[in-house]
């Protein structure tokens, strides 16, 4: 029997969890008031960033949780090219 700690890791939950660290620095613990955050909210729907509230980010966090899933997948295969990039030009020198 093997613990959840020693099993493979779920590439879609690491890429979220570095994502939302990253995106609500200095709020992690009311990720609402990352102007980060609200700024990519506004950005994304139109929403003046000055006007979320807590319940706005989450309901839109809810609502968007598809496209966001989605999203966060294309920033982690992103993440995966640009360090193969890195290890290739180290490399070729």
């Amino acid at each position: 029997m093997t613990c959840a700690c020693e099993s493979d890791e779920d590439p879609d939950l690491l890429a979220s969890l570095r994502f939302l660290w990253n995106a609500t620095s200095g709020h992690r613990f009311r990720p609402w008031r990352s102007e980060y955050l609200k700024w990519r909210i506004e950005t994304y729907s139109g929403k003046r960033a000055e006007d979320l509230r807590a319940r706005d980010v989450l309901g839109f966090l809810w609502q968007e949780k598809g496209n966001l899933l989605h999203f966060l997948r294309w920033t982690d295969r992103m993440e995966s090219w640009k360090k193969m990039g890195s290890g290739q030009e180290r490399e070729s020198r």
